[in-house]
Order: structure tokens, then C-alpha cells, then sequence
């Protein structure tokens, strides 16, 4: 039987960090898991629209901190931050706690590994040609400086009685060692003839993304001080 992992829970603490940040005991612990769970829900079903890859949480006793790392900041900020002051509102009474929501933009979503499985899954459930819409979004990635691409598609792509596998490359995805920066993301297209499933790899350098006084997502030139202790076990 495989042996499978999540992509994105394998690298933390080497490329990758934790989307929740708190602590609680043993009474408290199962409870703001799933409170965790549902504020990503609400707002991922609520704002399906903003391109939001990742949501971020922060704790302590009397606060709640969220950042949103969304494509279009001003869906979630609204007319003079009129849908940002709603969310935090609905958020709050969830919490039942004071939150702060922090928005950062991706200044280019087509190397986002969440909003590519994202965006070819609602290609799919238009009745897009999986083979066209996968080799669009490899070609997006790599004239953006992707170092390599690679998307996989199950189900009953194109309505066919059989279930069967849809793969496409593009670059090197060097999965056999974690200190390359890997991104990955997966989403569910939910057609007529049943559900697709779409998992994306971008393969952005080596070592973890960092922001500069240019601009967010610039790539260091070296690995982290974490990915080279890592290599030299």
C-alpha cells in the first residue's frame, strides 16, 4: 500500500511554516481546532472569489489575528473597507474573541500552486478540455520563472464512463529532496458526471520565499539557515 504524505505538512519547519500559530491544553486544544476549521470554511465558501490560497491564524488569550494572502484584495476589503469590517464582525461572533485581519496580495497568482488547481477546476466544471486548460496554466507558471510544473487530474475527465489519469509536466520538480521550495495545492471540481480531482506542484528555487524591500514573493538566493542544518545530516 502507498505510503502518502501531505506535501505541504512534510516541509514545515524547513520551507514551509505552520497556518495555525497558537497554543491550549488539552481542554481547549479540540475545540479551537475546529474553530480554526470553520473560520476557513466561512471564508473560503463566502469568498470564493478573491483567490485566497492561504489563510493564516495567530492566538493568544483575548485576540484572534487572521492574514489572508489573497490575488484580489479588493473583493475581501470592499468599498471603503466596508466587506472587511463584515467579515470581521462574522468572525467575532464565531470567536467570540476581538479579531484582526491582516491582507496581504499576491502579486502573481499563477505561481501559486492552490490558485492554479483552483482555477483549472472551475475551467472543468465549465466542460474546458483538461489536456488545453493544464498546459495553459504550466505555460502561465514557467513565463512567470516556475523552475517546473506539474499537474495531475483523476476522475471522469471529459464525462468517460472509466475513471482515468491525467498528467502534464513542464520544468524539474525535484520532489526527492525538501529543500527545494515546492508549492502544492489541491481542488475539487465538482461536475455534472461527478468530482474531479486537481493537484498542482511549482517549483519556485531552493529555500523558503522571503519579501523584500522590491516586492513580495522575490526568491533568495540561498536556502535558509533551517534547509542547510537539514542538508548536512
Amino acid at each position: 500500500m502507498g505510503q502518502k504524505v501531505n506535501p505541504t505538512s512534510f516541509r514545515i519547519g524547513i520551507t514551509e511554516t505552520w497556518r495555525s500559530r497558537w497554543y491550549a491544553d488539552k481542554q481547549n486544544f479540540g475545540h479551537l481546532l475546529v474553530e480554526d476549521y470553520k473560520i476557513r470554511r466561512h471564508i473560503k465558501e463566502n469568498y470564493q472569489f478573491a483567490g485566497i490560497p492561504k489563510i493564516e491564524i495567530e492566538r493568544n488569550r483575548e485576540q484572534v489575528k487572521l492574514i489572508l494572502h489573497t490575488a484580489r484584495p479588493g473583493i475581501i476589503i470592499g468599498r471603503k473597507g466596508a466587506e472587511v469590517d463584515k467579515l470581521r464582525d462574522e468572525v467575532e461572533e464565531l470567536t467570540n474573541r476581538t479579531v484582526t485581519i491582516n491582507i496581504k496580495e499576491i502579486s502573481r497568482p499563477e505561481l501559486s500552486a492552490q490558485l492554479v488547481s483552483e482555477e483549472i477546476a472551475q475551467q472543468l466544471e465549465k466542460r474546458a478540455s483538461t489536456r488545453r486548460v493544464m498546459k495553459k496554466a504550466i505555460d502561465a507558471a514557467m513565463s512567470l520563472g516556475a523552475l517546473g510544473v506539474k499537474i495531475i487530474a483523476k476522475g471522469r475527465l471529459g464525462g468517460s464512463e472509466m475513471r482515468r489519469v491525467e498528467r502534464q509536466t513542464g520544468g524539474s520538480i525535484p520532489l526527492h529532496t525538501l529543500i527545494a521550495n515546492i508549492d502544492y495545492g489541491f481542488a475539487t471540481a465538482r461536475t455534472s458526471y461527478g468530482s474531479v480531482g486537481v493537484k498542482t506542484w511549482i517549483h519556485k528555487g531552493e529555500g523558503p520565499e522571503q519579501e523584500t524591500e522590491n516586492g513580495p514573493d522575490a526568491q533568495a538566493g540561498k536556502a535558509s539557515k533551517r534547509a542547510k542544518a537539514f542538508r548536512k545530516r
